[in-house]
């Protein structure tokens, strides 16, 4: 194995060191546990068959590939054992009952940016836990008790909450070890995730945001501001949390994307519930996400995360009708 000079022995203790304990604590981990033969098989690409190839549709409209239905298929089996409940998943149309006696709910989406399978682009996992209710998965994201992700890049990290700030593990020899403790992230950003092809779609004072930022120090921000776009919102999500920086998929004037375009549960929720744990914020353009009240289980909403600036930057921009 290639070495560094710096190179020694493993730094972070196991991750199961930081989870021990019945219920949510062993939810999270089980879920980890389930990760990587999932990662095993992303990486083995097309050696083994087509993941890219199309098996059907979500209750959304988007092709589901069979890499999404075997991740789907794979993450229920472990949470069954784990005795969650009830699992709301973006492959699955109703929610799917598991334990009836079971004392919490998962919404999960099981590979966040699929439309990048096979290619070698980031992909992902994202999750959040609730005590289960009479009202299942229609609570607003303040009873969520703990969230995380997966980012299957280069490394394989798995991110999390349980209420009490955000920590990243990372697999080595199927052995998630914690390599990063208590991540903040600080109040203003200075690299910007959004897809510019959408810009003359958005809202004039949107617009006009996009227009400053990209003047840099020339223009009315003074400073100037690197672009990223993985196209992934856990990719965004895992490098705004160690490397700081915003991430914007508004609402636009397209057909389809008039109330935003991700999906609220089991993509927003989630990550708005580690922003938060992290400093940061996330926001529907107008209020914060882990506010709003869903009306039906895989409703959208514009999304805006990340540092608190300059969240608060666009949310102003979005005001500004002129």
């Amino acid at each position: 194995m290639l070495r560094l000079p710096n190179d020694g022995p493993i730094q972070g203790p196991p991750l199961a060191g930081m989870l021990a304990g019945n219920g949510v604590p062993a939810i999270v981990l089980a879920i980890a546990d389930a990760l990587p033969p999932l990662a095993a098989r992303l990486a083995a690409g097309r050696l083994h068959g087509d993941p890219e190839a199309v098996v059907g549709m979500n209750d959304s409209g988007d092709r589901q590939k069979a890499l999404d239905v075997a991740a789907h298929d794979h993450m229920i089996a472990a949470l069954r054992t784990a005795g969650v409940r009830s699992v709301l998943s973006e492959e699955a149309e109703e929610v799917i009952d598991l334990n009836p006696g079971g004392a919490f709910d998962v919404a999960i989406d099981p590979i966040d940016g699929s439309g990048s399978i096979g290619v070698g682009a980031p992909l992902g996992m994202l999750f959040s836990i609730l005590p289960a209710a009479p009202e299942g998965f229609l609570r607003t994201g303040r009873a969520v008790v703990a969230a995380g992700y997966a980012s299957f890049g280069h490394s394989i990290d798995f991110g999390w909450s349980t209420g009490q700030g955000v920590h990243v593990a990372t697999l080595h020899d199927r052995v998630f070890h914690v390599s990063r403790r208590d991540l903040r992230l600080k109040p203003a950003a200075s690299t910007i995730a959004y897809n510019a092809s959408n810009e003359r779609h958005w809202p004039d004072g949107l617009q006009a945001w996009a227009r400053d930022l990209r003047a840099g120090r020339d223009g009315p921000r003074g400073r100037d501001f690197n672009m990223r776009w993985l196209a992934a919102a856990v990719g965004e999500l895992h490098r705004i949390l160690l490397k700081g920086g915003a991430f914007l998929y508004p609402a636009d004037a397209r057909p389809g994307y008039e109330n935003g375009r991700l999906r609220l549960i089991y993509e927003c929720v989630p990550i708005a519930f580690l922003m938060e744990q992290a400093g940061g914020a996330a926001s529907d353009g107008q209020d914060p996400i882990l506010d709003r009240q869903p009306v039906g289980l895989h409703d959208m909403t514009p999304l805006i995360f990340g540092a608190t600036e300059e969240v608060a930057a666009v949310q102003s921009a979005l005001a500004n009708k002129g």
